[in-house]
């Protein structure tokens, strides 16, 4: 009998040092939960405070189109061509290039 009961005892120790790392397992396995958890709801916060900016540059780019198309009078009714704005800045680049060149040659007349 004492040897029945001595294996009784020696299987009951067993059964709880198996409980008490069962236990542990749960408790690391619910921290690792929490973890993941936290950071996914930090992961969503980020991406609607993103959704967010996206959302609100997208306003204010749609709103600033808007006005440089009415500055430059291609909305509405009467508002110049784009070909005349084409013009405008072909124009532009041409004159620009026309002083830049004319620099040159003003400066190498200049030089001894």
């Amino acid at each position: 009998m004492s040897s029945s009961r001595t294996t009784e005892d020696t299987y009951e120790a067993q059964n709880d040092q198996r409980l008490d790392e069962l236990h542990s397992k749960i408790r690391t396995l619910r921290g690792v939960t929490t973890d993941i958890y936290d950071d996914a709801e930090r992961q969503h916060l980020t991406l609607d405070d993103t959704g967010n900016a996206f959302s609100s540059f997208s306003t204010s780019l749609s709103q600033s189109s808007r006005r440089a198309a009415q500055a430059f009078g291609l909305s509405g009714a009467g508002g110049v061509r784009q070909m005349r704005i084409i013009l405008y800045i072909v124009g532009s680049f041409l004159a620009l290039w026309l002083v830049w060149k004319m620099k040159e040659i003003w400066w190498v007349s200049e030089s001894p």
